[in-house]
């Protein structure tokens, strides 16, 4: 339950203040498209973050990065919360982010520390599918907290999960050993990423999880404004319609771990990253011809969204397969590629914001299709690491 909560921090601090991004825009007099960079700056401080908090976990263990992370995400939230412009927020996100990636990343690694093959695969979704009840709650939560209170009290409400969630590590066993640690210098250790970027088939998973993120945070950043302003739904009720995408997750999540075994996790894989690229054009269609008006637009985004299901957990554990002696560093790539994409994706749907939704239509069949070649191309069936 810990290492859901941790994986889940990506999405309870994005997600909940969705419903609030038009009101927080008004507030602030931000400019269209500028409430969106808050996103975009988290994403950036969650990415680079990830490709520090990894090697040093890789070196001195896996607790304490948690808990300086954690401390961080504290500092950031109460910073969000006493900001007085969009440009201070978006600071603040970063500092945030670049705390919370560490429970994410080294979650991620935990698991590979205690399990291998299909079984973490199995283990993977079914932390994902605990994951997915924040994304789940979170817009809702934070539609009822603007009825009874401002935009601030959304991240006054993150500094207390913060705080419970930091209070909850001293339960948190460490899961390696100093006898399975990298021996190193930290310098060097940060190497490895060189020799790792060297590996085809790693990209190939790399580039599927990273490119199906790139369109789930165009979807993030996107639909508050798809929804609300363009098919004027009401914020109170955006979350439901966000929610969808959640449920989706969770039930694939469901049946990932249900077949793994007996299809492979590559194969599975693959399945949803052509579903992926299939519903990011169908997204696109519906967002540039109005076809279907609302509902046109929601169908293939949750479809889209659902097929992480199968995609997230597969692609990292193929990765992480394929090097668990430095876990840390493979864990904090999938992370960086993921959130580093998802950069590209909200600030493309900030920078081209036209009060419709096509730059994001736009943005996920772009995404969609590139996590599918990714799959096609580079994660070739038989193929060992070098492949």
């Amino acid at each position: 339950m810990i290492l859901s909560l941790l994986m889940a921090f990506a999405s309870i601090s994005t997600d909940i203040y969705l419903p609030a991004m038009p009101t927080m825009g008004a507030a602030l007099h931000a400019r269209p498209g500028t409430v969106e960079l808050t996103i975009s700056g988290y994403l950036i401080g969650f990415s680079l973050g990830q490709l520090f908090w990894g090697p040093l976990s890789d070196r001195i263990g896996r607790r304490l990065p948690i808990a300086l992370g954690m401390v961080l995400f504290i500092v950031g939230a109460a910073g969000c919360a006493f900001s007085n412009s969009v440009e201070v927020m978006v600071a603040w996100r970063a500092v945030q982010a670049i705390g919370a990636c560490a429970g994410v990343t080294l979650a991620r690694a935990i698991v590979r520390d205690l399990y291998s093959g299909a079984r973490a695969a199995q283990m993977m979704s079914t932390l994902m599918i605990v994951t997915a009840i924040a994304p789940l709650l979170g817009p809702s939560v934070g539609g009822l907290v603007l009825q009874v209170a401002s935009w601030r009290t959304i991240f006054e409400v993150l500094v207390v999960v913060g705080l419970v969630t930091l209070g909850l590590l001293a339960t948190l066993p460490e899961t390696l050993p100093a006898s399975q640690r990298v021996r190193e210098p930290l310098a060097r250790v940060f190497g490895t990423y060189a020799m790792l970027l060297r590996q085809p088939r790693l990209l190939g998973y790399l580039g599927v999880g990273g490119f199906l993120y790139g369109g789930i945070f165009a979807y993030v950043a996107g639909t508050p404004f798809a929804y609300i302003t363009y098919h004027h739904v009401a914020a109170r009720h955006y979350g439901i319609l966000f929610a969808l995408g959640s449920i989706g997750i969770m039930a694939m999540n469901f049946f990932n771990v249900r077949l793994v075994g007996r299809l492979g996790s590559d194969r599975l894989m693959r399945i949803g990253a052509v579903g992926a690229g299939v519903m990011g054009l169908w997204v696109a269609l519906a967002a540039w011809t109005d076809w279907g008006g609302l509902a046109g637009l929601v169908v293939p985004l949750f479809l889209y969204i659902s097929c992480t299901g199968l995609i997230a957990a597969n692609a990292i554990t193929g990765a992480l397969n394929l090097f668990p002696e430095v876990a840390g560093s493979v864990s904090a790539l999938i992370g960086a590629t993921q959130f580093g994409t998802g950069i590209l994706g909200s600030a493309f749907v900030g920078s081209f914001a036209d009060g419709t939704p096509r730059p994001l239509g736009s943005c996920m069949a772009l995404f969609g299709v590139t996590c599918t070649l990714s799959a096609v191309l580079l994660v070739r069936p038989g193929a060992g690491r070098n492949a």
